[in-house]
Formats: C-alpha cells, structure tokens, sequence
C-alpha cells in the first residue's frame, strides 16, 4: 500500500536561504512531516540531483518519503519514493511508464475532469489548489476556496492533498472539508522555527481527523 501521507513539507530555497533542501527536510520530519518534497526550478541536473540525493539520505535515515516535484528522472537517480507532476510537466501516462509502479505519482489538477483524468493515467493521489491565496509561487491563479475543495473531494476516488496559503491557522479547516492532507512551502519554511511550525500543523491535522472520526 502507497502511504500518501497527511502533511506534505515541500522544501524552498528561494523563499528563505538560511537553510539547503536538506536541513529543511530534517526540521520537518522532527517536526512531523510524514512527506517530504523537493522543489526547485532552477540549477543544472546535476546540481538538483546533489540536493535531492542529500535528502533522500535524511528521509531513508527517518523512514520518510521522499516526492520529487517535475522530474521522473531524477526522482529515479536518487532512489525517491514517487514525483510529483503539474499540468504543464510530463503527462501522468509519460511518467507511470517511466517509473516503477510501486513509486507514487501525484498529479497537479484544477479541474474535475482533470482530476479524472489524471488518476485513469496513474495518479495516486491529486493535489488540488490554491486554495488560499499564496506568496509562494507567483503565477499562482485565484484562490479556489474549500467549496471547490469539498467537490474534489467527493469526485476523486483517491486522496486529496490541498495546497496553496494554508497555514496552521486554516489546516483544521481543510481537513475538515475533506482533503486527506495538506502540503505546505511558507507554512514551513518561511518561520523562524520550521520544526515548531511543522508540529502546529501536525497538531491541527490531527485534530480535524480526530473530530471527524478518522
């Protein structure tokens, strides 16, 4: 069975440079981050391999999973547990025949039929945003709110994992509407103290699924 986890951490160095990819991922596995992903746009390969393979050393240490954001290739180079894929990435059909299935692919969807689509193509799970405004990716579009949340939620016939300005102020919220989980960029790795922020969000997902049974 895939563990998709509650709460995605996907590291950032753009919007902080006090820490690496690395030492991100270490505070928010201490602080309770069950997935950890690796983000990064700019560099060479080698260079994005160098700062994956330095943590994927830190999640196998902890027994975590790593997700790679964009890149099949390499999320297979440093052994990671699955990539995540947006809409203008590699098609999810591209990258299941890619990747070995026992890897989990997330796929990026703004849309119902999107959402379909993208699991008959081999997605694992979804992530669905903004759904908040967010500072943390620029050509972010409108917030789409935790009505059009809750309708994901009820079409997709696998897990839901909401993004986009959630903080540990609306994670119970969220959850609530019925996402499986949430990931983060700001909510993490923006704080002064990313371990205590991780464990604010852990405490609050845990706290949705605790009043609504699960």
């Amino acid at each position: 069975m895939k563990k998709i986890g509650g709460l995605h951490v996907i590291t950032d160095t753009i919007i902080q440079s006090r820490f690496t990819h690395a030492q991100l991922a270490e505070m928010a596995i201490e602080g309770g981050a069950d997935i950890v992903q690796f983000r990064q746009k700019d560099g060479s390969t080698r260079e994005l391999v160098e700062s994956a393979q330095a943590m994927q050393v830190v999640c196998v240490e902890h027994g975590v999973s790593l997700i790679v954001n964009d890149r099949a290739d390499i999320a297979l180079a440093v052994g990671a547990a699955g990539a995540h894929f947006g809409q203008e990435d590699l098609p999810i059909a591209v990258g299941r025949r890619i990747l070995p299935p026992e890897m989990i692919i997330g796929a990026s969807a703004r849309a119902g039929e999107k959402i379909l689509e993208a699991i008959a193509a081999g997605a694992d799970y979804i992530g669905f945003g903004p759904i908040y405004q967010t500072s943390s990716k620029p050509d972010a579009e409108l917030p789409k709110g935790l009505e059009a949340l809750q309708r994901m939620c009820e079409i997709a016939p696998c897990p839901v994992i909401a993004i986009g300005g959630i903080t540990a102020e609306t994670a119970y919220e969220v959850i609530r509407a019925g996402a499986h989980g949430i990931a983060v960029i700001s909510a993490v790795c923006a704080q002064a103290d990313p371990v205590v922020a991780t464990r604010h969000l852990c405490s609050e997902i845990q706290r949705a699924k605790a009043s609504l049974g699960v």
